[in-house]
């Protein structure tokens, strides 16, 4: 059994032929997928279809550092009421994004520090976005971590250094994804030596497909590729790959 702890399937892109995705998930043995929240417009679709699979999917709540803009407290009002209405597997996806734009680093980093405490009074896990943005990611948990924060460093493709400051928070896993299959990406370097205990696994569907289908749309079916790659780096079997890093995402869901 493997689980994908990344998965965007309730995206417009894959609404087309979802069943079939979906059939093709349990044809890879890929049977749990945690579906990350984007924005206001994201909840519906990813709740329906939580519901279509309830054995499957298991949706979070949180919002995205992309969709933080001047008015992001409006925002946070509508997906904390949510948080009111029913309970979620993780605050997530949030973080720092600095990728394309710098403009509002600063209602970023508020809305990060917000959800974060959210997750403490919740008992919640956050699933934290960090492209471009270690460093000020760091800067707010070096501030809020403590004994009761705990989470995934989603889509992880840092270097060592990076890494060791993340596991030394003492309750993070590194989401490895497709960035691990890429032939010049270096991370199979810096995940060889890591233990997996600290890894799980994802897609970030439909983003990132592996190789050979980079450039493409991504689905959580892929995600067998990514295990077969990491069996390869750590020198295990596939099926040591997928019983570790399922077991770890257990521990970090609840589920």
């Amino acid at each position: 059994m493997l689980t994908d702890t990344h998965s965007h399937l309730y995206a417009d892109t894959l609404q087309d032929d979802l069943e079939a995705v979906m059939q093709r998930c349990k044809d890879h043995g890929v049977d749990r997928i945690f579906l990350p929240n984007i924005d206001l417009e994201s909840i519906d679709p990813m709740v329906q279809l939580e519901k279509a699979y309830p054995e499957n999917c298991f949706a979070m709540m949180g919002l995205h550092p992309c969709s933080v803009d001047h008015d992001f407290q409006a925002s946070l009002a509508t997906i904390r009421s949510w948080w009111n209405k029913r309970n979620f597997v993780a605050v997530g996806e949030i973080g720092i994004d600095l990728y394309w734009d710098t403009t509002y680093v600063e209602e970023q980093k508020e809305a990060f520090r917000i959800q974060i405490e959210w997750a403490k009074e919740l008992n919640r896990p956050i699933v934290i976005h960090t492209r471009n943005s270690f460093n000020e990611v760091f800067e707010v948990l070096d501030d809020l971590n403590d004994d009761s924060l705990s989470g995934i460093f989603h889509c992880f493709s840092g270097d060592a250094e990076q890494a060791r400051r993340i596991l030394d928070y003492g309750n993070f896993w590194l989401g490895i994804g497709g960035v691990l299959t890429f032939k010049n990406s270096g991370l199979a370097a810096v995940i060889e030596p890591i233990d997996l205990k600290h890894l799980v696994l994802e897609t970030d569907s439909p983003y990132l497909a592996p190789t050979p289908h980079r450039g493409k749309r991504n689905e959580s079916s892929y995600l067998k590729l990514i295990a077969q790659r990491l069996a390869e780096v750590k020198n295990v079997s596939l099926e040591e790959i997928a019983a570790t890093t399922t077991e770890n995402s257990k521990k970090i869901f609840g589920i």
